[in-house]
Parts: structure tokens; C-alpha cells; sequence
């Protein structure tokens, strides 16, 4: 089995999950060769090898990212000391497409290519989520959803990730398999 995991991360967290997801991936099944890759490295021919494509990204005010929103999270994050690192993650994530964006080159597939979708997302319980519109356009590409879209929950408005959230990123992740 091929699995791919593209994410979209702009403070790091949702790479943090991803790497998780790929994690349980492994651990599931060792000899499945497991791709983890930011959206910008992410082109056709690598989600064209795919037998499980898993898709994520940061919940941007109740949905998915977009352009404005990722310029408003690289403006938040460079004014906050002792945050170099996210800054430059966020920077280089606004430089590029977005998954909204991403997807209108994500070419549609056979069926029998299957698919999850997942999201980082705020505590508070009228945050949202991006997980079900990632999930949408996956199965308007003709990708088999094999999951509920999951939300992985964030501390705080960039982080850290909740006590527990890559555990349960490395499980859910295995139950793909």
C-alpha cells in the first residue's frame, strides 16, 4: 500500500498531527510506503500513486484557510517574541497556493482510490472545522471517504496541541489501514 499524507500547516500543528497520522499508517501496516508532505510539495504525480490520500489542514475562521486568512496568521505570528520558528512555517504556508487552491489541481481519480480528511481546530465549541469541506472536495474528485473527517483539537489560537492529540492522531491514523 502507498499512502500520502498532504497537510497545510501555518504554526506547525497540523504538521505535528500529520506526521502522526503517517506514524499509525506505519505502525498499522510496516510495509506500506507512507509519504508525508506539506501541500506545496504535493503534486499530481504523487496523489496519482496514492492508495490512501489523507488530507488536512488548520481551521481558519470555521472553515478551511484562505488567502486572506493565512495573510492575517503570518501578520499575528510576527509579532509575537520567542516565535521564530511558527513565523517562518506561517510565511512560507501563505507563499503558497492553500489547500482550497490545491484542489483545483487535484485531479480526479478512478474509483477504489480512497481517501480521509482531518483538521486542526480551536477548543472552543463554535470554532468549526475544515476536516468536512476537505472531505467534500475529496469525494467530488471521486475519492472513497473511508472516514469521518476528524478534528483534532489546538490549545489556545496556535497552539500547542491538546495532551493526547498525536496519540490520537497515531490511532486514528492506524485505523485507516
Amino acid at each position: 500500500m502507498h499512502a500520502v499524507i498532504v497537510y497545510e500547516s501555518m504554526y506547525g500543528n497540523t504538521r505535528e498531527i500529520a506526521e502522526a497520522i503517517a506514524e499509525g499508517v506505519h505502525e498499522a501496516d510496516p510495509g506500506a510506503s507512507v509519504d508525508c508532505l506539506p501541500l506545496t510539495e504535493a503534486g499530481t504525480d504523487v496523489t496519482r500513486s496514492a492508495d490512501l490520500l489523507v488530507v488536512g489542514g488548520p481551521t481558519h475562521m470555521r472553515s478551511m484557510s484562505s488567502g486572506l486568512s493565512r495573510r492575517m496568521a503570518v501578520a499575528a505570528e510576527n509579532h509575537k517574541e520567542g516565535h521564530e520558528a511558527a513565523a517562518a512555517e506561517a510565511r512560507t504556508t501563505a507563499e503558497g497556493p492553500g489547500l482550497r487552491s490545491w484542489f483545483h489541481s487535484l485531479p480526479k481519480t478512478e474509483p477504489g482510490t480512497y481517501a480521509a480528511a482531518f483538521d486542526t481546530r480551536g477548543a472552543t465549541p463554535g470554532s468549526g472545522g475544515a476536516a468536512e469541506g476537505i472531505a467534500q472536495r475529496l469525494s467530488r474528485h471521486h475519492y472513497d471517504v473511508v472516514a469521518e473527517p476528524e478534528g483534532f483539537v489546538v490549545e489556545g489560537f496556535d497552539g500547542p496541541l491538546r495532551s493526547g492529540e498525536l496519540d490520537r492522531a497515531r490511532a486514528w491514523g492506524a485505523g485507516l489501514v
